[in-house]
């Protein structure tokens, strides 16, 4: 990938090294007319047309590159972000698996114990004609005698 000045050297048909100098005055605050008036030996002979060019294009292609550099930070937080929230769908899916697990096993016990419980009742109930009938049958040979 090319640098800035190189893509803009190529853009103003200017050489490298006099878009470094110009870019190298810009940073430290020289303005288009100053450079255009006197340091056009430290520019190469680069022409106002240039030189306004070049500071257009300069602070665009920063600004694109700032803009770039966020939206990669971005990116990379949202990949951080969304590893995490995987890690913990994924850990919540565990949890859920076996809680599920833990209900079915209950859910198991409730039955079995809901038919010990029926087998219990119809042994009472069993237990309790059983009864009935043998107080019967003792009444019945009580009222012979």
């Amino acid at each position: 990938m090319q640098s800035i000045e190189q893509l803009i050297a190529q853009e103003i048909n200017a050489q490298p090294r006099q878009v470094a100098a110009t870019v190298a005055l810009l940073d430290e605050g020289a303005t288009v007319p100053f450079i255009a008036r006197y340091r056009k030996e430290v520019t190469g002979g680069l022409d106002d047309t240039q030189l306004r060019t070049l500071e257009e294009r300069l602070r665009y292609l920063r600004e694109l590159e700032e803009r770039r550099e966020t939206l990669q930070q971005d990116a990379s937080s949202l990949l951080n972000e969304y590893s995490e929230i995987k890690a913990a769908l994924e850990s919540a899916k565990y949890q859920m698996d076996q809680a599920n697990a833990r209900k079915a096993a209950l859910a198991e016990e409730v039955s079995e114990l809901d038919k010990e419980k029926i087998a219990a009742d119809e042994q009472l109930r069993e237990s309790r004609r059983l009864h009935e009938q043998a107080l019967g049958a003792i009444e019945h040979l009580s009222s012979e005698k």
